[in-house]
């Protein structure tokens, strides 16, 4: 008699198949998952930085070091080129305007001193020479002159009295012919004689006038040539601190170097450099301030130098107010300049994060600080402490603002305590 065989119904071949099929589906939904899913991440509170938005006054500042200098520097230079002979003082000392400072040799400017001396010595003895013997010309002449003064006179009296006996008929025509003629010849020879002695005493005057006037010159050139000589002595121009002296026995310092500088200590100035990037909005009246000690002290731009070196520009600033008590030139001060007036802000701390994110997105945490997620946010300003929150945060939300170094592509935090 037949059996009648019952068919299986979960056979191990429709069993594998099964499982296969399930495999699948959950390695499909994995991968799902994985491509659209939020990847998480725990991370330990103890390693991150949870900061708090507020709302505050904001003010853009940027801080840079400035250097104490004196108001007012006299630089230094040597006048006149030379060997470095002597040091009446050490760099540091406090100078009186005039006194000595270095002394300077140049035996080229010292020969050529001695040879103008002789020069100008020599020009005034020839124009005594010169003057001598125009004086003795001219008394030849006035002595001259006078003998045809006097011939003329003779000559003009016995013209008038022959005349006077010609007209009377006492005398004759050729005896008075002769005296006329001799009255006429004395009368040439004085206007003559006259001329000559007025041309002579023009051209003696001239020639007095040209010798005085190249002996000033000589003498002129020669008061150079001394101040040139006195230069080589190197004096304070003004009373203040020596600084910066660069000169030893047996240095050669060639005309115009310098030399040091003399600092008026009438008062401070501080100057600071700032980086290029600020030029556009640093200019003259912006305040910064500085901390020395326990005291807050106020600055302004006084002066600004457009010149860019090695990325950066230099300003000048004054102290407003009193100037603090034993402050030095050199000193460095810490220096925060404000670029802006102060306005309120919602405000998120400085932090690593933004090395990462540029600004764009930040961690948020959750309300009840178990989890943090990615937020999209706008930053505007920043200053040493903050940046200015535009959009995607409120007062009162927390944020992570340490570094995101290792989180990569992370979408969520899990905060473990």
């Amino acid at each position: 008699m037949d059996r009648k065989i019952e068919k299986k119904t979960w056979n191990s071949k429709r069993i594998l198949t099964i499982c296969g099929v399930v495999v699948l589906l959950i390695v499909i939904i994995f991968a799902v998952r994985s491509g659209t899913g939020k990847s998480k991440l725990n991370e330990d509170a103890e390693r991150i930085t949870i900061s708090d938005v507020h709302k505050g006054p904001f003010q853009v500042t940027i801080p840079e070091n400035g250097t104490v200098q004196p108001l007012t520097t006299i630089y230094i230079d040597a006048a006149e080129g030379g060997r470095v002979e002597k040091k009446f003082v050490e760099d540091g000392a406090m100078m009186k305007k005039g006194d000595p400072i270095l002394k300077l040799s140049n035996t080229d400017l010292e020969l050529s001193l001695a040879n103008q001396e002789t020069a100008v010595f020599a020009e005034l003895t020839q124009m005594q020479i010169s003057h001598t013997a125009a004086m003795q010309s001219s008394i030849g002449k006035l002595n001259q002159m006078a003998d045809v003064d006097n011939a003329f006179k003779e000559a003009e009296r016995i013209y008038k009295v022959d005349k006077h006996m010609y007209d009377q008929k006492a005398i004759g025509l050729q005896e008075f012919k002769k005296a006329e003629n001799e009255y006429n010849y004395q009368l040439r020879r004085k206007k003559l004689t006259t001329q000559i002695l007025s041309q002579d005493t023009t051209m003696n005057r001239q020639q007095e006038q040209q010798a005085k006037e190249q002996y000033a010159h000589m003498k002129n050139t020669l008061q150079l040539m001394r101040k040139k000589v006195e230069d080589l002595t190197i004096r304070a121009p003004v009373d203040g601190q020596l600084t910066s002296l660069d000169a030893e026995i047996g240095q050669n310092k060639a005309k115009g170097g310098n030399l040091g500088q003399i600092d008026v200590i009438s008062g401070y100035k501080v100057r600071v450099d700032i980086d290029e990037h600020y030029l556009q909005q640093v200019y003259v009246g912006i305040p910064g301030t500085f901390i020395l000690g326990d005291k807050t002290y106020k600055l302004t731009v006084k002066k600004v130098y457009a010149q860019i070196t090695a990325g950066k520009f230099q300003v000048d600033m004054q102290f407003v107010g009193k100037v603090p008590e034993g402050i030095r030139r050199g000193q460095t001060l810490q220096i925060t300049l404000a670029l802006s007036d102060e306005t309120q802000a919602v405000l998120v701390p400085r932090g690593g994060f933004f090395n990462q994110t540029g600004g764009n997105w930040i961690f948020k945490l959750s309300p009840d600080g178990k989890t943090a997620y990615r937020t999209d946010i706008q930053l505007g300003r920043q200053n040493p402490d903050y940046y200015e929150v535009l959009q995607g945060l409120k007062p009162g939300d927390k944020v992570i603002t340490s570094s995101y170094d290792n989180y990569g592509d992370i979408q969520e935090l899990v905060i473990k305590k």
